[in-house]
């Protein structure tokens, strides 16, 4: 049995490498012979590193080193993930040679069990979090090049609906905000003193108008695409030498988020919520004309350089909302220096950029 989702590192042995690595395509002649084992966990995932190796008449690409992940969709609290990562390795990018993905051997979800399993390279040797490596300009241009990539190709409504990703809802955009929301009150009744005196009221204000400016954006498709949406630098694998390739990994929206998107949000929350400060200030434009030129090789038709830089000023605020969930319910005392961080960055990125006009008509 080779279609089975992987649930414990015990049911994987040589004879299964061999079914779905033959089947990839990356053994053409003999087995696997053998593998040792690294077992680990992610935040919702637990993983194992496979060194593999192969009988003497072996042939093919001969990967040997793999990575493989386990994951429970089930949070525990109600949320949940679906098929999207596997749909990512194995459905939305096939066709797109420059995508920054992992090459993925096997990949099976099961919606009976909510679980899936992924076997990718283990580029352990080679990479690193991106969050090991000072930002530099090359590295967000790399990154830019790899967004551009895998956002052409599901541009616009007509690319969408092939897809079958419409635009999300009203009421979904208004959720998304909604679940977010409460941890406002927990953040400013505890830590106003780490925010600029005039953010208490801008961020009141972001919430209760920004929402409107986001829907009001479907209206107009050209901009819209698939998104990865947590392109957080825990996210993406950056060379140990050099700025290329970048790999983006874990694309695990929960149920309620934003996966039909802006494109320009997987640039806004990688280079504002991590970021220093002074760094994105000093490149985020040039990175987002290298994303701009990209989209433009790739096809993409009649989306302005100005349109682009609206929807990322429209975007940067929407961090507002990642650091503050993480407090929707309560102080999340573990992650303060993580999500505080967070927002002090998105609300000064949207003084920067005089966010708030594009929401401050806006009933």
């Amino acid at each position: 049995m080779t279609d089975f989702v992987i649930t414990a590192i015990d049911q994987v042995t040589p004879a299964w490498l061999t079914v779905v690595l033959s089947r990839s395509g990356a053994l053409t002649r003999g087995s696997v012979a053998a593998f040792d084992m690294a077992d680990g966990h992610g935040n919702w995932s637990a993983n194992a590193r496979l060194a593999v190796s192969y009988t003497a008449d072996a042939q093919g690409a001969l990967p040997r080193k793999l990575f493989l992940k386990m994951v429970d969709t089930d949070t525990g609290d109600g949320e949940y993930f679906g098929p999207s990562e596997v749909d990512y390795y194995t459905r939305d990018y096939g066709d797109v040679p420059d995508a920054p993905l992992l090459r993925c051997y096997d990949a099976r979800y099961s919606e009976e069990l909510r679980r899936y399993h992924l076997l990718l390279d283990d580029v352990s040797e080679t990479h690193v979090n991106a969050s090991e490596r000072q930002p530099s300009l090359a590295y967000g241009l790399a990154l830019a090049e790899g967004l551009a990539a895998l956002h052409a190709r599901w541009w616009g409504g007509e690319r969408l609906a092939e897809a079958g990703a419409p635009m999300h809802s009203a009421g979904h955009i208004q959720n998304f905000v909604a679940i977010a929301e409460p941890g406002v009150d927990h953040i400013l009744g505890r830590f106003s003193s780490e925010l600029q005196p005039h953010w208490p009221g801008a961020m009141r204000e972001l919430f209760a108008r920004h929402p409107q400016a986001m829907i009001e954006r479907t209206g107009e498709p050209n901009g819209f695409t698939l998104i990865h949406g947590d392109t957080g630098e825990h996210n993406i694998l950056a060379p140990r030498q050099g700025d290329r390739p970048v790999y983006i990994i874990d694309r695990q929206p929960f149920d309620w988020g934003l996966t039909t998107w802006l494109g320009a949000y997987d640039l806004a929350y990688a280079l504002v919520l991590d970021w220093p400060t002074e760094l994105r200030r000093q490149w985020e434009m040039p990175v987002l004309e290298r994303y701009h030129a990209g989209l433009v090789e790739r096809g993409v038709q009649g989306y302005s350089w100005q349109r682009l830089v609206d929807d990322y000023r429209l975007c940067v605020a929407m961090g507002v909302y990642v650091a503050v969930e993480y407090c929707r319910g309560g102080i999340q005392e573990r992650w303060i220096s993580a999500w505080l961080s967070m927002l002090q960055r998105s609300l000064t990125a949207c003084d920067d950029l005089d966010c708030r006009a594009l929401w401050k008509g806006v009933a």
